[in-house]
């Protein structure tokens, strides 16, 4: 069973590699989706998989990369609809 959530990353999470290693996470963990980069500095990730993979991707973006500074987490779970099977950056 497919479930799909929406993350926004706040606190240093532009200009420390956040998207690229969201990427690779969330492809070791079989998601699907994107991450990108948002105006007010935070980052957007739209997932969709298997609940404990999206379980683990959350729990990764409460670190994230080694030079992210992450102040807050926001987490959305929605019904999925993605188009995509891939991991991509927007």
């Amino acid at each position: 069973m497919l479930f799909a959530c929406t993350i926004v990353v706040r606190g240093r999470v532009q200009g420390v590699c956040f998207r690229a290693t969201t990427v690779s996470e969330a492809r070791r963990l079989g998601v699907a989706g994107w991450v990108r980069n948002e105006p007010g500095g935070e980052v957007r990730i739209e997932a969709e998989g298997a609940r404990e993979a999206l379980e683990a991707l959350v729990d990764w973006c409460r670190h994230g990369p080694e030079y992210a500074v992450v102040e807050h987490l926001d987490v959305a779970w929605h019904a999925p609809g993605l188009d995509s099977k891939h991991f991509s950056i927007r």
